[in-house]
């Protein structure tokens, strides 16, 4: 296990996630038809060509589960009961097949849980960048997170 348990958290601890993903075609193609999303804008090359962009898009749901998987190890591997909702979700610049998505997280608050003694809350943000070190995805994300065991 390799998350952080309630106490080793701190408001303001940013955390530079050690895994970097660059996403391809492939995971463009096959997340937005597994989803079922019919979108040009991510599967028409020729179509794409037409818009302002010029080539497909990565869909970006595809994109925010990526930044939130590229934070578990450090974060909330193995110390997480349950994920309790995102919010103020944004994606600032497009994302292609071909970019390189890295991700860090910032702890934006925490407070004990009001119905589990064993678990406290934790909001972390998440900023995501590519290659470029354009942020390409934000949002934050909120954790019902273990306390560490007794011994």
């Amino acid at each position: 296990m390799s998350g952080l348990w309630f106490e080793d958290l701190s408001e303001g601890l940013v955390v530079e996630h050690a895994t970097r993903r660059t996403v391809t075609e492939t995971d463009n193609v096959l997340f937005t038809t597994m989803t079922m999303n019919p979108a040009p804008l991510h599967l028409d090359h020729a179509y794409a060509a037409t818009t302002e962009f010029g080539r497909p898009l990565v869909n970006s749901m595809f994109t925010l589960a990526l930044v939130v998987g590229l934070s578990v190890p450090e974060l909330t591997l193995g110390t997480i009961v349950a994920q309790l909702g995102l919010d103020d979700v944004t994606f600032p610049a497009p994302v292609y097949p071909g970019d390189t998505v890295r991700v860090e997280t910032e702890v934006a608050s925490l407070r004990e849980s009001r119905s589990r003694p064993d678990a406290g809350i934790a909001v972390f943000a998440h900023r995501a960048r590519n290659q470029r070190d354009e942020v390409v995805c934000t949002c934050t994300r909120t954790g019902l997170m273990y306390r560490r065991p007794a011994a």
